[in-house]
């Protein structure tokens, strides 16, 4: 029965995931402790095991995704270098903090989390982009299929800065950071959306690795219940990678909004209660 819910969760997980650049962590990690932890329905689940098995799916989401976007051109590789650089020290220190979180706690600052990142992808569209990044940073050029050039940039050194904030709460909630980094890469670097959010997957994958193997030294991998999450999150991030193509996912971004948002206050007040 657990190995069913798991599978379920990871592949909806995936195709939201792949299909708006989160990379699936903000579904599976609150859904999974509320299954596993509040209904008792997935045996010896615990935040840090949540969060392992999180990252491990990770992998999977974001090599599917990557390969995926890499077919249509939309990947920037240079930038996903750039970004995962940033990334692997915060990651790492995110692990190691998480291993001193209780339940109360972890549900409390991930509450937090989703609250703000929910108000983010609500304010998302309402934000006027920031060209100051653009102007004084590095530049990019990207010809989308219908022939448009679009200029797009970031300084080296926000953009390190960024990422290392992003990646410590990738690694301390087994959240890919494509929630984060993705507004980010809109608002404050005037991405494309198609290359922000296949850009960020490729960050995911990345990230993922050095988060993964920071949890498994950990010992916060509970390695049969992958067997579940791995096929999981790849089947549905093919999936979410393909309707990205062919859908407007902006419907699927304003039940996101919701549900985060309602995720987030039931997480805060789990820990308050």
């Amino acid at each position: 029965m657990e190995f069913l819910l798991l599978f379920v969760i990871a592949t909806v997980s995936g195709v939201i995931g792949a299909l708006v650049g989160l990379g699936g962590g903000v579904i599976l990690v609150p859904a999974t402790l509320f299954v596993g932890m509040n209904l008792g329905l997935i045996p010896n689940i615990t935040p840090q095991t949540v969060v392992g098995l999180s990252v491990i799916m990770m992998i999977f989401i974001g090599m599917a995704s990557t390969m995926s976007y890499m077919k249509s051109g939309t990947v920037d590789f240079k930038t996903g270098f750039i970004f995962f650089a940033g990334s692997i020290p915060g990651t790492i220190l995110g692990a190691w903090v998480n291993k001193g979180l209780d339940l109360p706690s972890f549900n409390l600052y991930f509450g937090i989390l989703l609250i703000i990142i929910a108000t983010i992808l609500i304010f998302r569209d309402k934000l006027k982009p920031v060209k100051w990044f653009v102007e004084h940073g590095t530049k990019f050029e990207y010809i989308d299929a219908q022939g448009e050039k679009h200029i797009y940039g970031y300084p080296i050194w926000f953009a390190l800065a960024l990422t290392f904030a992003v990646g410590f709460m990738s690694g301390l909630f087994g959240i890919g950071g494509g929630s984060m980094i993705v507004p980010a890469m809109l608002i404050l670097f005037l991405f494309p959306p198609h290359v922000a959010v296949s850009t960020s997957m490729f960050l995911v994958f990345l990230t993922a690795l050095v988060n993964s193997a920071s949890h498994i030294a950990l010992g916060n991998v509970p390695w049969l219940y992958t067997l579940a999450v791995i096929p999981g999150g790849y089947i549905g991030a093919k999936i979410g990678a393909t309707l990205n193509k062919k859908l407007k996912s902006e419907q699927l971004v304003f039940s996101l909004r919701i549900v985060l948002l309602l995720l987030g206050i039931r997480s805060i007040l789990d820990a308050l209660l």
